[in-house]
Parts: structure tokens; sequence; C-alpha cells
């Protein structure tokens, strides 16, 4: 409907989605900045004289924000540092024997898509940015859309500042990614572009992987709670209600072995509801949710496992008793002092999960992401004649005469 109509105003014909975004990521790549500054004119309403943020513009946004702000975002870049030095992945070589080796190094330069325009989202800037500057990776180029005033949110770029992020642009949607992935005159070409966005983000991020690496395709934010009788009803409820603040599209679900729980939470959160203020976005995630009554505590972990949840909670009594029988979830949130917000913020794992079922293979962003290897293979000749005569006859076998040829030779020749 909406988005139909919008598609037609803009390109003055019914495209799908799909197809506006193949017409976008082939006019950046053939017309460069040409093309960026025109869909910025065209879809984020902005005429722009550069698209890259320049020094004193971040400067400035330090005067625009609460002192306290700048505190709370110092506060929580400092734990998520501390959380992701920790986890142990690291760039330098790994010994694996004496004849072989593992040489991990990050990446060089990589794209982070923070979503824009109306809201800020300085804690994904943090999430993304943070660990990517642990493993060591050489550049980190940020892309944000435009607010109607030119400008990137002023909290967005004290973030990236904070994050030490190199270059920033105002830049959104299918346009940024493809500018990422091939570059163009002023934007660097990544090797990996990571973050959330909109479906037409997604789909460009999905035409251009290959050309680069993704952190995985996001979809709506998910939360599961698995509560028993001793549960508190409100703060089931408050922490359904946030999540579903995110997205009409979130998924909320309660699961408990209590109907007399399930009754609470539902009454609850019809009492908070009325306070909030994204009221309507959250109805819609609310209504589509649901509350499921099981029998006991195994059967709710089993539903957990098949539904595979990006932000999992526990606010059971013995929540460490349930942890290890849990074979999918992104992030597990054990009690009720646990709340999945403080993870969204200032525990310090990313918030950047896997969405849509991908708990079952994925993982959160970390340091990992950010690195890659090369094996090193250096064998001496008794290893080399030890190796060899294994080596020819399968390469005989797949019927590769000029391998085992290149393994023969060398045996004969000493």
């Amino acid at each position: 409907g909406g988005l139909t109509a919008q598609i037609k105003q803009v390109f003055g014909e019914e495209l799908s989605v799909q197809e506006v975004v193949n017409r976008i990521i082939g006019e950046v790549r053939d017309r460069g900045d040409k093309a960026l500054f025109d869909y910025t004119e065209k879809l984020d309403g902005v005429r722009l004289d550069s698209l890259e943020v320049g020094r004193e513009e971040v400067a400035a946004a330090y005067n625009i924000i609460d002192r306290e702000l700048v505190s709370a975002l110092e506060f929580a870049a400092r734990r998520i540092r501390d959380f992701h030095l920790a986890c142990g992945h690291k760039a330098g070589v790994l010994p694996i024997n004496k004849h072989l080796s593992q040489q991990v190094r990050p990446l060089d330069r990589v794209g982070l898509y923070v979503p824009g325009g109306t809201a800020a989202y300085p804690s994904t800037v943090l999430m993304m940015a943070i660990p990517a500057k642990v493993a060591g990776v050489g550049e980190i180029i940020m892309v944000s859309p435009p607010a109607k005033d030119g400008r990137i949110p002023a909290p967005t770029l004290v973030a990236a500042d904070i994050a030490k992020v190199n270059r920033i642009f105002k830049l959104g949607g299918a346009q940024a990614i493809a500018a990422l992935a091939f570059g163009t005159e002023s934007i660097p070409k990544v090797d990996k572009i990571c973050g959330p966005g909109n479906i037409f983000v997604t789909l460009a991020k999905k035409m251009v992987y290959g050309t680069v690496d993704l952190d995985g395709l996001k979809g709506p934010s998910e939360i599961v709670i698995v509560a028993d009788e001793k549960a508190n009803p409100a703060l089931c409820a408050a922490d359904l209600l946030a999540q579903a603040e995110h997205d009409p599209l979130a998924s909320v679900i309660l699961i408990t072995t209590s109907a007399d729980l399930a009754e609470r939470v539902d009454k609850e959160i019809k009492i908070q509801l009325g306070k909030l203020k994204r009221r309507s976005t959250i109805k819609k995630a609310i209504d589509a949710g649901m509350l499921v009554l099981i029998d006991g505590l195994d059967e709710a972990i089993e539903l957990v496992n098949l539904f595979a949840p990006e932000h999992l909670s526990l606010m059971a009594s013995n929540p460490s008793a349930l942890i290890p029988k849990i074979r999918n979830a992104g992030c597990i949130f054990s009690g009720e002092n646990s709340p999945v917000v403080l993870g969204d913020y200032v525990a310090g794992p990313s918030h950047v999960l896997p969405t849509g079922g991908s708990a079952r293979f994925g993982s959160p962003l970390g340091v990992a992401d950010f690195l890659k290897v090369s094996n090193i293979i250096a064998l001496d000749e008794s290893a080399m004649r030890e190796l060899g005569q294994a080596a020819a006859v399968i390469a005989k076998a797949e019927g590769f005469d000029a391998h085992a040829q290149a393994i023969e030779r060398r045996m004969r020749a000493k």
C-alpha cells in the first residue's frame, strides 16, 4: 500500500522493492557520487553540498547533547570495549604444530550502516564500531541517513567519535550500501558491511554479498520470556513492551507454566501501554504477540530452541539450571535483574544479534566478525616426503596427473 505509492511518487512508475534496489545499485555503480546526491535529494528530501561529515560538525555535536548523555555513552563504550577485549579473539600468528600455523588479521576497512532520519541510534554505533576497533580494523566508515535539516543526529555523531570511527558520511538506504560495496569518488570501498536497516537496506545487503562480506540480514526485534509462577508480572510486561517499541513487526512472546501469571501479565500490559509515547507502534507488535501456556519448563525450553529467539529472558526461580538446555538463542538474560534493555545499552555484549531464527547458526556480532585467517603451510623435506605418497595416490584417483607430477618430481629430485 503505502510503499507502492511512495515508490511510484519517486520513480514515476510502479516498481517492486527488488526492482528499486536493482536500479539504485546500478546507478551508484555507473554514476558514483552524482547518483548519491540525486538519491539523497529524491529519497531523503535533502540537498547536500558534501557527503562527508567534517571534524567541526562532530565537535559541535558535543555541545548540542546533554553532558549526561555523553557520560552515559562513554560509560557504555568502556563496558563494551572491556567485554570484547576479554573474549580473547585477536590478531597474530597462532602456531598449530611444527609445520602449520594460522595468521589472523583484521579486515582493512569496514562499513557500518546506522539507521537514522527520524531517530538516533548512538548505542548501535558503539555496539558495532567498538568490536571492530578491538579487532584492529584499519578504517571504519560509518554511513547514516541525514535528517531533514541535512544533519546526522548529534548523539550518533558523538557515539561515532567516542568509538573512534574514522570517517562519517550522510547517506542512507540502498544507495549507501551500494556505495560501500563498490566505492565512489568520495566513498571508499569496504570489505564488510554491518548494521540493520529497512527492507531496501536489507535487500541491497543481500545483493552485494560476495562483493563484500555481511554481518547477516537483520529482521525485526524479538523477545521470548520464559516465566514460572514466581515471576513478577509487572516486569514481564515492561520487558515485552520495551521490545515491542522497536517495530510494529517485533516478535513478543511470553511462555509460562502459570495461567495466573499469564492473566496478570496481560492486565499489566494494558495498564502500562496507556502511559507510553510510542503506543501505536507497541500496540501493533503486542497485538501480534503471544502468551503461551505450557505444562513444564522443559517444554518451554523445547519451544525456545525451535524459535531460536534473538533475546531470551529467563524469569524463572532457578535460571542457571535452564541455561545448559538452551541450544538456540542470541543473548540469554538470566533472572529478573538482567533485563534485555541493559543488554541493549550498557551490559557489554553487542546488541547486534541474530534474528529471524538465525540464532540456530548465527552469533552475536563480536571481534571474530572483523578478523580473517590465512593458513600457513611450511614443510621441510622430510615432512614433504612423509605426506607426498598419500597425496599422489589421491590425486591419481581424482584423475589429476599433473597434481601427482608436482609431488613425484620433488620426491625423485632428492
